[in-house]
């Protein structure tokens, strides 16, 4: 059968179609194919660089980050709660959502919105510590750890924070940055969970053992044996003792407006609980005062310590020394307790306050009687006890001539740290004694208050907070007083 030429012309048009839409659907399935099934090609690297988050993966522009990003807001909890449930998320994990303040009640309400007129109470504004967010009438729990480190040798620090529903200084309180000093834990925990947030004015920072990696070896060092005490404020390119000093100091110390660091005596020596501090440092004076019935001794502090880098910073700070190490002494802890609590009364941070008896003497300068042989030491005197030069101290036996040689004092004094009955070496520091000071060598105080929200934030950059301090008016009675000599144990 024959078509016509129009149907025959029609038929070879209609075929040509078809077989032009085959040939090109097998192309785009072609095509398709390849794509799925032909690897990724790996990008040639050194294999010792660190790989990016999202290496691999085409690269999409950065958005603008701007100068502050907010942070996610810590939650008000029981700081007895099980540490599991604590954990605060980082800014990359959760957006942050508006703060909620909380009501008496317990319930919680959204706060203001920006567009809101600001109320009074909005001044006291909330507290941003390691990577969160701690609003007022808060009580949390947050988490430090050193920023460089060998993957998985540290492990997080907790860091107990109580931020007031009232404006005002923030106190920071470290313990066992030495880690065999125990009395300062006990002393941390009581004081951070006797606070009541909904009451206090501030913020107290509470960090019970700075020095972890010590305090589970039960040893004053770390482990690289550096004294962490002696490596503040840090160096992120130094040792390993500098660079955890230097996160330290930089992420917790430099947002407080005063510390207090507790600690003991060393080397089985135990202290008369007393307060250390530069008594040329009006502020630092103003801390001293406040704790009520305790001893002050002053002293600048060795280079390295804590509590001389943050003065040098100008943050004022005060070390509080109390009982022996590897040891917890009840008398030691509840003194230190009492004095702290007094302190926060003094710094208009709590209401509660009842008089604590007659202040201490203060020692403007201090010896150590040293042992000038080896052997057992025996301790005639007591912590506290007055002494008179002449008087017997204690006497050192050695144990196989049986010869006994005598330590007396060379001052008229106060034993403020002794020796724990023991085996000694020649020249080991045996007995603390104070000579108390003339009035006029001692700095009128000067009110420690919160800094504004601006200043803080530069502190926390340039490690300056507060202002400049002179000098007192040195020693003149020179006859009376000892050579300055540093503690052995701070």
């Amino acid at each position: 059968m024959s078509l016509r030429p129009p149907l025959r012309s029609a038929y070879r048009a209609l075929s040509l179609t078809l077989m032009l839409v085959s040939a090109q659907g097998y192309s785009f399935t072609e095509t398709e194919e390849n794509q799925t099934t032909a690897p990724s090609q790996a990008e040639e690297l050194q294999a010792d660089q660190p790989r990016a988050e999202g290496q691999g993966e085409e690269a999409e522009p950065l958005a603008q980050q701007p100068d502050e990003a907010p942070l996610p807001q810590a939650e008000n909890l029981q700081l007895d709660q099980p540490i599991e449930e604590l954990e605060v998320p980082t800014a990359a994990e959760e957006t942050p959502q508006p703060p909620e303040s909380s009501t008496a009640s317990g319930e919680k309400r959204a706060a203001p919105q920006p567009d809101s007129p600001p109320a009074p109470e909005e001044q006291n504004r909330p507290l941003r510590l390691l990577g969160a967010e701690v609003p007022p009438a808060t009580a949390t729990r947050l988490a430090w750890s050193p920023s460089q480190h060998f993957e998985g040798v540290y492990s997080p620090t907790p860091v107990l924070v109580v931020k007031g529903a009232k404006p005002g200084p923030t106190l920071c309180l470290t313990a066992a940055v030495h880690g065999d000093e125990l009395n300062g834990i006990e002393t941390v925990r009581r004081v951070m969970y006797n606070l009541d947030a909904n009451t206090m004015s501030g913020a107290v920072i509470g960090v019970p053992i700075v020095n972890l990696q010590g305090f589970h070896r039960g040893s004053r060092y770390l482990t690289d044996r550096r004294d962490l005490n002696r490596h503040f404020p840090g160096d992120p390119n130094g040792s390993s003792a500098s660079r955890i000093a230097y996160s330290f100091f930089h992420e917790v110390i430099s947002h407080c407006n005063a510390v207090v660091d507790l600690h003991t005596g060393s080397f089985y020596r135990t202290n008369l609980p007393q307060l250390r501090g530069d008594l040329q440092n009006p502020k630092v004076v103003k801390l001293t005062k406040g704790f009520g019935s305790t001893v002050v001794l002053h002293s600048t502090g060795a280079k390295g310590t804590l509590r001389r880098a943050a003065v040098e910073a100008g943050i004022p700070a005060v070390t509080l020394e109390a009982g022996a190490p590897m040891v917890l002494d009840e008398r030691s802890v509840s003194h230190s307790v009492k004095g702290i609590r007094t302190l926060l009364n003094q710094l208009g941070m709590v209401a509660k306050f009842r008089l604590w008896g007659d202040p201490e003497p203060v020692y403007y300068n201090s010896t150590w009687q040293r042992a000038t042989t080896g052997g057992i030491i025996f301790s005639e005197v007591q912590l506290g006890q007055f002494v008179r030069k002449g008087d017997l101290l204690g006497t050192v036996t050695n144990p196989i001539t049986n010869v006994r040689t005598e330590i007396r004092s060379e001052y008229n004094g106060r034993i403020l740290g002794m020796a724990m009955n023991q085996v000694v070496q020649p020249g080991f520091a045996a007995y603390h004694i104070g000579i108390q000071a003339p009035e006029e060598q001692i700095s009128p105080p000067e009110e420690v208050t919160a800094d504004s929200e601006q200043a803080v934030e530069e502190s926390a950059g340039s490690g300056e907070v507060g202002a400049p301090h002179e000098a007192a008016t040195p020693a003149t009675d020179t006859e009376s007083q000892p050579p300055a000599e540093e503690s052995d144990d701070d």
